[in-house]
């Protein structure tokens, strides 16, 4: 699939890492560094402009790393960049640990995937099919 991106960034178009990787790493397109104090947030903009097909959404999701590490993930994960959006990706970071963060340009603070989606329509009924599961919800199949 070809996708059109403006790369108004002084850093490389994203890429995809390893041949198996689902994602592509964002970079942060910083003026100067920004500090996260801890349990705050701030956009982190990419200076990555796309154009997605319809029927396609970009999802951002956090770095495994930054959040294992560092407590640093993605607010809205996975957040969705829409077919028809044309503004500069930006990336909602929070600060959930202890310590304060600094988020400099280049640093990799999200990674993307490009997914498929289906719109549907609903059909209003009064009864569902049956299954084993039934209504049981959280932690009802086990831990």
């Amino acid at each position: 699939m070809i996708i059109k991106i403006i790369n108004k960034s002084k850093h490389q178009t994203p890429s995809y890492e390893t041949s198996a990787s689902a994602g592509m790493d964002l970079r942060a397109n910083l003026s100067q560094s920004i500090l996260l104090k801890p349990l705050e947030r701030a956009i982190i903009k990419t200076g990555l402009f796309i154009a997605l097909p319809v029927g396609y959404e970009a999802q951002i999701r956090p770095r495994s790393g930054l959040a294992a590490k560092n407590g640093i993930t993605v607010l809205n994960a996975p957040g969705t960049i829409d077919a028809d959006y044309r503004g500069e990706i930006g990336v909602i970071l929070v600060n959930l640990s202890n310590d304060e963060f600094t988020i400099n340009d280049g640093d990799r603070i999200a990674q993307m995937i490009i997914a498929r989606f289906e719109h549907i329509k609903w059909q209003e009924v009064t009864v569902l099919d049956d299954t084993s599961r039934g209504s049981g919800g959280f932690g009802s199949t086990g831990v």
